[in-house]
């Protein structure tokens, strides 16, 4: 099958020494042959915002329909959780999912799926939490405070400083991430940014928009935030091919690679009309049932918008509308 742009590189299956970028690596164990995206579910090893609630489905047709929208592409569709409810709710709108597995079992037949990018999608094209699995350079600063590009034994994620940074690393680092001091690190933002430009350049008549968790330039982590999940749990960092690894997305030089506007998850889901206030407990005499199908839909959507939580997700959103 053909391959999604974001895994067509010479890099793919072809680690055969010790030390590699860790970039490498880490694309390898999540899309290379067997790699994790491939042969896991990731519902199995952590929730997203589609899981916890159809209300995040309910909301994405809300933003669409806004937009006078009849359409959704979702990039990095996992197993079409969120597909299926925007099918529910809109049976004659036009569905796409993108995703590097084949069709899920089960997904009704009016979706469609694909393993390329979206071309000319007129609809509203979303990417929920997929840029942070999108590997990118991590750059370390050495003794002499030189930035150095990270590399690492695949086998054991033992990691060691490699060449110096390139021009195009350095200049993005100048911009959006200064590193001081030895040991501080960055992950560059710029495989993610040249992705999502991409996918907007290819659908300009779309609203796009790249749900993720990130960080702007006055609060980046001094340490970066490079983890991996297994079975629900954050783990020691792992390429191995059975953990999810991520690292959080520079938002700040996303939004400005495609002229994007920034918001919180929270305060977009909340002006689409969702707002975890529980029902008055004097409806629980009048309608027990409904009172508690309502407090379980605003425990959900509590959770969606939650400080802390998802509610911190950022949104950036581009295009007409």
């Amino acid at each position: 099958m053909r391959q999604p742009k974001w895994l067509s590189t010479s890099v793919l299956g072809v680690v055969d020494g010790r030390w590699v970028p860790l970039r490498v690596a880490w694309r390898e164990s999540l899309y290379g042959v067997d790699g994790f995206y491939r042969s896991n579910y990731p519902a199995d090893h952590f929730r997203t915002s589609p899981h916890v609630s159809s209300a995040f489905a309910a909301a994405v047709v809300e933003l669409a329909r806004q937009r006078g929208l009849n359409g959704v592409c979702d990039i990095g569709a996992g197993s079409g959780e969120l597909l299926a409810e925007v099918h529910r709710r809109e049976p004659g709108w036009n569905l796409l999912g993108v995703e590097v597995r084949p069709r899920p079992p089960g997904l009704p037949a009016a979706i469609g799926w694909q393993h390329e990018e979206p071309q000319g999608f007129t609809g509203l094209v979303f990417a929920n939490e997929l840029l942070d699995n999108i590997a990118c350079d991590v750059v370390e600063l050495d003794a002499h405070e030189h930035p150095r590009v990270v590399e690492v034994d695949p086998s054991t994620g033992a990691e060691r400083l490699g060449p110096p940074a390139g021009a195009e690393l350095l200049s993005w680092l100048s911009r959006w991430w200064p590193l001081g001091g030895e040991g501080a690190r960055a992950e560059v933002g710029l495989a993610r940014d040249a992705l999502w430009a991409r996918i907007c350049a290819a659908n300009p008549g779309a609203c796009r928009v790249a749900v993720d968790y990130g960080h702007v330039r006055s609060h980046r982590p001094v340490g970066g935030t490079l983890s991996s999940y297994r079975l629900g749990a954050q783990t020691t960092v792992s390429y191995d091919r059975h953990h999810d690894v991520t690292a959080h997305v520079a938002v700040d030089s996303l939004a400005a690679a495609v002229g994007g506007t920034l918001l919180r998850q929270r305060d977009v889901l909340q002006d689409l009309g969702l707002d975890g206030r529980r029902p008055p407990i004097d409806t629980a005499s009048l309608d027990p049932r409904g009172y508690v199908a309502e407090l379980s839909r605003a425990t959900e959507v509590a959770e969606l918008i939650e400080v802390g939580g998802l509610g911190d997700l950022y949104w950036v959103i581009s295009g007409p509308g």
